[in-house]
């Protein structure tokens, strides 16, 4: 398992399929390359999570998950900036399943956390993003605490601190406004 502060170090770990933990703006996060299935499938039994529930794509620029969603309202473009929220867009009807789960559509947040950021250029991608934790446990906000839950599980962890949010970041829908998780 490789442990790293360097976001480049983990661009061929991803290309291979590899499932890594990364800090994010609150906690850390799972991620691995949204189109590579078998990768998807192996974050969520991992972390013991249904396909059903679906999944969040963390991206440097909205460039990276564009093509994964219908075009976009007026509205809903304001929304294409980096913050602290993630938002809901409409999915295209081709977007993979082992993302949208059981949804017509995808959570996507564009982040500010430098880290990911230079992880996501550095990949060439948007990543799976779902918390580091095994489900019904709280989130792990340290790569130690990670390296303890997933102990030798995971292929990487990106060693670096999470964002100053105090808790995962609030969830809104595109169209209506409302808000999923706060």
């Amino acid at each position: 398992m490789l442990i790293s502060p360097n976001p480049d170090g983990f661009k061929k770990i991803l290309q291979q399929g590899g499932v890594i933990a990364y800090p994010t703006e609150a906690v850390f996060g799972l991620g691995c390359d949204p189109l590579n299935e078998t990768a998807v499938m192996r974050l969520l039994a991992l972390k013991q999570r249904s396909i059903d529930k679906g999944l969040i794509l963390i991206a440097s620029d909205f460039s990276q998950v564009a093509d994964f969603l219908l075009p976009l309202n007026k509205q809903q473009k304001k929304y294409t900036q980096a913050s602290e929220t993630t938002w809901i867009f409409p999915a295209k009807k081709n977007a993979p399943k082992w993302i949208t789960g059981k949804f017509d559509s995808i959570a996507i947040r564009i982040t500010r956390h430098l880290a990911v950021k230079q992880l996501c250029q550095s990949f060439g991608s948007a990543l799976i993003s779902t918390s580091a934790n095994l489900s019904g446990l709280e989130p792990t906000k340290t790569a130690q605490e990670v390296i303890e839950q997933f102990n030798q599980l995971l292929d990487g962890v990106l060693d670096n601190k999470v964002g100053q949010l105090s808790k995962p970041t609030e969830i809104r829908d595109s169209i209506s406004g409302e808000i999923i998780r706060f």
